[in-house]
């Protein structure tokens, strides 16, 4: 019985603390984050192996509806512009920018139907969470063996051109597989986005389907792990038009990477409004990355 007493005085300075440090309140938001993840992953897990009955990317749409009720704990927003283009029933590879674990809240926000995810392998060892992204059909790459995980890509690549020569034209809206992939390849809150990985758009031209690149604007408002602030805040996605790679090669690869990073750092910066570290601001006058 003593110890109820105990947790009751722990739990009240702990509600104290919060109240009175910055630091108590973002690391008591990040924690309850990170349960909710974990206990909506392992019911998720259930609903999806009683609905689907195993690995398949159509499980992504019950995930979906479990993770965006995240953001009504949170006082969260997501403004989407041009969600059209993600919706059309075509295979494209998605490409956005990755900032922090928030990011599988704007994900599921715009996420179309029959898209997988790439995904590095450390998070399959997750608990629950590596067990839902494994029955929702994420893909998982080793990043310390680049061989192993250009294996997965260009199996990835070969699926999405079989599904592409299967599909009936008869069936216009009949959505296909997309692929969504962070190209910058690990997460980044500094205010501007970092260079690309080529994976993604070695995919998108062995599977010879357009780039849909869309970007997110800073959660610096609401969200720093410097400063250790979270509070609520608005989240502005932005969809760009695709960007095509009909008869490119390999070699033009580079230039595929220079042009969706331009576009996607532009766009960053201006629907992102946030002061930089030099004294500018986002969006006036800053030109993009050569």
């Amino acid at each position: 019985m003593e110890l109820w007493p105990c947790l009751a005085a722990a739990l009240l300075l702990l509600l104290l603390l919060v109240q009175l440090s910055r630091a108590a309140e973002f690391y008591a938001k990040v924690a309850l984050y990170c349960a909710l993840c974990f206990t909506v992953s392992a019911v998720a897990s259930l609903v999806c192996l009683l609905r689907h009955g195993g690995r398949t990317v159509e499980n992504m749409s019950i995930i979906g509806w479990f993770v965006r009720s995240f953001k009504y704990f949170y006082g969260l927003r997501f403004e989407v512009r041009d969600p059209r283009r993600l919706q059309e029933a075509r295979p494209c590879v998605i490409v956005s920018n990755h900032q922090s674990i928030l990011d599988m809240m704007g994900l599921m926000e715009v996420l179309p139907e029959r898209c997988v995810q790439i995904a590095k392998r450390e998070l399959l060892f997750l608990g629950p969470v590596g067990l839902i992204m494994y029955l929702g059909g994420v893909f998982f790459i080793n990043r310390q063996r680049s061989s192993t995980a250009m294996t997965v890509m260009a199996d990835l690549g070969e699926r999405m051109v079989r599904e592409n020569k299967k599909q009936d034209p008869h069936i216009i809206h009949a959505p296909q597989l997309k692929v969504w992939i962070y190209p910058e390849g690990t997460r980044n809150d500094n205010g501007d986005l970092l260079p690309f990985k080529k994976g993604a758009f070695y995919l998108a031209v062995q599977a010879q389907v357009p780039i849909v690149p869309v970007v997110y604007s800073s959660f610096s408002s609401f969200y720093n792990t410097k400063k250790k602030f979270f509070t609520s805040g608005t989240v502005t996605v932005q969809v760009l038009e695709a960007i095509p790679t009909s008869g490119l090669t390999a070699a033009d690869v580079p230039a595929l990477v220079d042009t969706c990073h331009r576009a996607m750092r532009t766009t960053f910066l201006h629907i992102s409004k946030t002061p930089q570290e030099n004294g500018a601001t986002a969006g006036s006058g800053v030109q993009p990355a050569q």
